[in-house]
């Protein structure tokens, strides 16, 4: 397992600010995992990294709120997450195409909508503020999104 002390020490729950300090912090982490530049296989596909963001995400499941939804790096972490994974090659592309059960990957990012809401509340963000998160994270993961806005 890995050991998150240092991390937590700085970014967890009880050490992050509230307010306008807070919400300046929403969507501007990015993760990345180095040592794997050599290897072959996709990110998802490397059981070490696999087990490393499966620990992350059980340590700090605040990601929804504080990942950058402008890269793809919350899209193949949420992946190393996932029990299974299809990976098809098509003809003639160079790159991969994973894919998971959507039903689970829906059910694994609905589960992090209580810690997002939770950091959206504290960061004192309105009821419009939170759902347009919310959507922009639907949309980011391809999920369909027909809620009406709050009034």
């Amino acid at each position: 397992m890995s050991d998150f002390t240092h991390f937590l020490s700085l970014y967890g729950p009880d050490k992050l600010p509230d307010g306008d300090r807070l919400r300046s912090m929403m969507n501007r982490l990015v993760f990345g995992v180095e040592g794997w530049d050599d290897d072959p296989r996709e990110i998802h596909m490397i059981p070490e990294v696999r087990r490393f963001y499966t620990a992350l995400h059980l340590a700090w499941p605040y990601w929804l709120y504080f990942c950058n939804l402008d890269v793809d790096t919350l899209r193949a972490m949420t992946m190393c997450c996932m029990p299974a994974l299809d990976v098809m090659q098509v003809d003639g592309q160079v790159q991969v195409r994973v894919a998971c059960d959507s039903v689970k990957l829906l059910r694994f990012v609905a589960d992090d909508f209580t810690p997002m809401n939770s950091m959206c509340e504290r960061a004192g963000m309105s009821e419009r503020e939170i759902y347009d998160r919310t959507k922009a994270v639907f949309e980011y993961f391809g999920f369909p999104f027909d809620a009406p806005p709050p009034e």
